[in-house]
C-alpha cells in the first residue's frame, strides 16, 4: 500500500485557495497510485485565528458539499484521504479531520488535546473517542497534532487494531523537536506505521517547520522532509509489519512483543485524573512517599 504524506502550505481563512491546493495534492499523489494520501491540521481553513467568532465564519459541517467533491476525486483515484478542517456542528466548534474514501466520509476525528495555541484556544474539545476507521485494506486512526505528544490515545489506537496513525499537525519551529522524536518513538512504541503531515509557511505570526515524515515499526524512518517546503513524501508499506507485533531480533533468544508484554494491572495512575505529585495521594488512594 503506498502512502503519501502531504506537506503543504495553507492559506489562511481561504477554503476556496485550499480546497484548490488539496486537490492538486490528490491529483498527483493519485498519480503515483498513493492508496492513502494524509493531510496537514486545518488544511481546509488555517490555523491562527484570534477569536472563536471569526474561525466560526470558515468552519463547514461533515456533510458539506466540499466533501462531496473530495469523495468524487478519491473515487477517481481509488484511494482515501484525511484532510484538517474546522468543524461546526450546531453551535459547537472542532479542530477536525476527516478520512474520506470514494463513497465519502468514512469517519470524522475532533482534537481532544488543545494546546494554548492558534484555534485552539476558542474550539471545543474533542467528543469522539479513538477508535481505527477501514481506508481500504488498512485500519487508520486519526490524530491531530497535540494528541501525538500523549502516548496514550495513540495506544489506545493501536490496541483498537490501527495499522497506521495519520496524524495531521501545525508544528511551529518552535516545535521542530517534537517534529523529529514523536514521529519515530509513537511508532516504535506501538509497532505500527505513522504518518505526521505537517505544514510549512507562516501565519498569524508563526512560522511551520515542516520535517514531516512516514515512520514504520520499530521506529524505522521511511521517508522524511529535510527542508520546510511544499513536497510530498511517499512510502509503500506492508500492513502485515505493523500487525505482527512480536519481534524477534535474535531467535530464542531476544523476542517481544509489544502488546503480549503489557502488563496493565500496574498502569491505574494512568488513567488518574490528577498525577500523584498534583493530589498527594498514591492511585490506591494512599499518600505518597517524597523522593528521598
Amino acid at each position: 500500500m503506498l502512502i503519501a504524506c502531504v506537506q503543504s502550505d495553507v492559506t489562511f481563512a481561504n477554503i476556496a485557495e485550499n480546497r484548490k491546493r488539496i486537490v492538486e495534492h490528490v491529483h498527483e499523489a493519485g498519480k503515483r497510485q498513493a492508496k492513502l494520501v494524509v493531510m496537514p491540521e486545518c488544511m481546509l481553513c488555517g490555523y491562527a485565528y484570534e477569536s472563536r467568532e471569526a474561525a466560526w465564519q470558515h468552519a463547514v459541517a461533515i456533510d458539506d458539499a466540499v466533501f462531496i467533491d473530495l469523495a468524487n476525486l478519491a473515487a477517481t483515484y481509488d484511494l482515501h484521504l484525511s484532510v484538517g478542517f474546522l468543524e461546526k456542528s450546531g453551535d459547537q466548534l472542532f479542530n477536525a479531520a476527516a478520512l474520506v474514501g470514494p463513497s465519502g466520509v468514512v469517519g470524522c476525528y475532533r482534537k481532544v488535546h488543545l494546546p494554548a495555541l492558534g484555534v485552539d484556544r476558542f474550539v471545543d474539545r474533542g467528543d469522539i473517542p479513538y477508535q481505527p476507521l477501514q481506508a481500504r485494506d488498512a485500519r487508520v486512526g486519526l490524530a491531530i497534532c497535540y494528541d501525538s505528544s500523549f502516548p496514550e490515545p495513540m495506544r489506545v489506537l493501536a490496541l483498537g487494531g490501527a495499522d497506521i496513525i495519520a496524524l495531521g499537525t501545525n508544528w511551529p519551529v518552535t516545535a521542530y523537536r517534537t517534529a523529529e522524536i514523536v514521529p519515530p518513538a509513537r511508532s516504535m512504541e506501538n509497532h505500527l506505521f505513522f504518518v505526521a503531515a505537517n505544514r510549512v509557511g507562516s501565519e498569524g505570526g508563526f512560522k511551520f517547520c515542516g520535517l514531516s515524515s512516514i515512520c514504520g515499526p520499530d521506529g524505522v524512518i521511511l521517508a522524511q522532509s529535510k527542508a520546510d517546503q511544499p513536497e510530498i513524501l511517499y512510502a509503500d508499506v506492508n500492513l502485515a509489519e505493523a500487525r505482527n507485533k512480536r519481534i524477534e531480533r535474535t531467535p530464542g533468544a531476544h523476542v517481544i512483543d509489544r502488546f503480549e508484554d503489557r502488563r496493565p494491572d500496574f498502569y491505574e495512575a494512568v488513567a488518574a485524573a490528577k498525577p500523584a505529585s498534583v493530589t498527594g495521594k498514591s492511585a490506591n488512594g494512599g499518600a505518597t512517599t517524597p523522593p528521598v
